[in-house]
């Protein structure tokens, strides 16, 4: 790790104590232990020899590794049953766990790459909606592609500022807003963020996580919670800000209890509000701060309102993709893909089938009017050429694939990478024609069109492997 700047050293030892601070600096020396999360909707039949070691305080699901893999190469990363993650950052699990206990609608303000969005839709209450945001549009692709592997469908991918939410007046229920930081939590796994440290980074990183907050906090129902976090120490970004949001606007800090064998350490500045920090010398994970807050409540307050959409509405808009099929034939073939299609607000357009699940439908249709930018939302079932719908690769991640109207082939290790490298896959000789559903250990990759004498491979260009490298063995998951 490359040498630590003096200032910092300072502002650590005047927030820990000089003995508490030479423990940290010993231990952002040390090497990053490898987390994972598993996908509870994608459950996997249990190797005979995992590399996992034991599970992460406060989430079920959260495993440490015993060694870090190439995940690039297993199939199963790309198939979604599994996120890599920081273990500390998984204590929003615990923070959802505790403070909700009955269907939300929720945001997570500053989502890219996905740890916390998958995490936020994984912990939710059945019948949850989440809207996943990223501002930069580039880190945005990277969240929807993994949102999408992740496979459930009460999820939608914006690509906008925070102040684009402010007309959704007092909609959200949860806010998530893992601000933008100065990093310091991430050091030893970071050099750009040791390059890119200043106590002037620190000041103008607090006043943005301010801008931002204040730009979103119209959106919060009166009574719901803003979970507040960074991938920093200092008070100035954690504690301070804390406490210029209660005082700005009334929130109240709520406390959460924190699993057994979980070192992290309280407030260490100003008001004792109940927030908690997670420093490396304490806990097995990198450094995390968070705080729970929760917006006053509001006699006779009103929320945007949202029209109810009911399972036999249909999207009028009409298709200009040419095809040989109309609307009512289109449906008729997408509809078998997709367990329960009665749930959905079924949409054709020159985009494709899009099925919205009825939760999040009216929200969908409202933001296109009112200037939010989708990636995704729902599942996007098809697209539309010629003679047939054929079946998009969001379909084979999701959740709801009716997998039943596919042929299945089962690849093994080496084919699975050939096929995420996007190269030819040879089909067994007695494999049906047309649309084939291609999986690893029972987990769906995605789509082939079987032609007979050869099989064109649907993987996305771009989320294609492209190391020409196939390790001879991998250590599975």
């Amino acid at each position: 790790m490359k040498k630590l700047a003096d200032e910092f050293i300072n502002q650590m030892v005047n927030l820990l104590g000089k003995e508490e601070a030479q423990r940290l600096m010993e231990a952002l020396q040390k090497e990053s232990p490898t987390s994972i999360r598993l996908n509870p909707f994608k459950p996997v039949e249990p190797s005979t020899n995992p590399i996992y070691i034991n599970k992460v305080y406060g989430c079920e699901e959260g495993r440490f590794l015993s060694q870090r893999p190439a995940f690039t190469f297993d199939p199963l990363f790309h198939a979604g049953c599994y996120y890599v993650q920081e273990a500390s950052s998984m204590i929003l699990c615990q923070a959802i766990r505790q403070c909700i206990s009955e269907p939300v609608f929720a945001l997570d303000l500053c989502g890219s790459p996905g740890g916390k969005s998958t995490l936020l839709r994984a912990s939710l209450p059945k019948g949850s909606v989440l809207v996943s945001n990223e501002i930069i549009r580039g880190r945005a692709q990277i969240l929807a592609e993994n949102m999408v592997k992740w496979g459930h469908p009460e999820v939608m991918v914006t690509n906008n500022a925070p102040a684009d939410f402010a007309p959704c007046e007092n909609l959200f229920d949860v806010i998530v807003a893992d601000v933008p930081c100065s990093g310091e939590g991430m050091f030893r796994k970071d050099d750009e963020a040791i390059d890119n440290w200043s106590l002037e980074n620190v000041n103008m990183c607090a006043d943005r996580q301010r801008s931002i907050i204040a730009d979103v906090w119209s959106a919060l129902k009166p009574g719901g919670l803003l979970i507040y976090s960074t991938c920093t120490f200092n008070a100035e970004e954690n504690e301070h800000n804390v406490a210029w949001i209660a005082q700005e606007y009334g929130a109240e800090v709520l406390p959460l209890a924190l699993p057994e064998g979980c070192d992290a350490v309280g407030n260490l500045f100003g008001e004792d509000y109940p927030v908690w920090h997670f420093f490396q010398h304490r806990v097995e994970g990198e450094g995390f701060f968070i705080a729970i807050l929760r917006k006053p409540e509001e006699i006779g307050f009103r929320s945007l309102y949202l029209p109810d959409i009911n399972s036999s509405a249909q999207g009028k808009k009409k298709c200009k993709q040419k095809t040989a099929l109309p609307v009512k034939e289109i449906l008729q073939v997408t509809q078998t893909w997709v367990k329960d299609p009665e749930q959905y607000y079924w949409k054709v357009t020159e985009e494709g089938v899009r099925a919205l699940p009825l939760s999040m439908a009216s929200f969908y249709l409202w933001g296109q009017k009112h200037g939010l930018k989708f990636l995704e939302a729902g599942i996007l079932v098809a697209t539309l050429k010629g003679k047939e719908p054929i079946p998009a690769h969001q379909l084979a991640m999701s959740c709801a694939l009716q997998s039943i109207g596919f042929p299945i082939v089962n690849l093994c290790f080496r084919d699975a990478v050939s096929y995420l490298r996007k190269e030819t896959i040879v089909l067994p000789s007695d494999t049906p024609k047309g649309y084939v559903l291609l999986t690893f250990r029972a987990q769906p990759l995605g789509f082939v069109k079987n032609l007979g004498n050869r099989a064109n491979n649907l993987y996305p260009q771009e989320w294609r492997i492209r190391s020409g490298y196939i390790p001879e063995e991998f250590e599975v998951i």
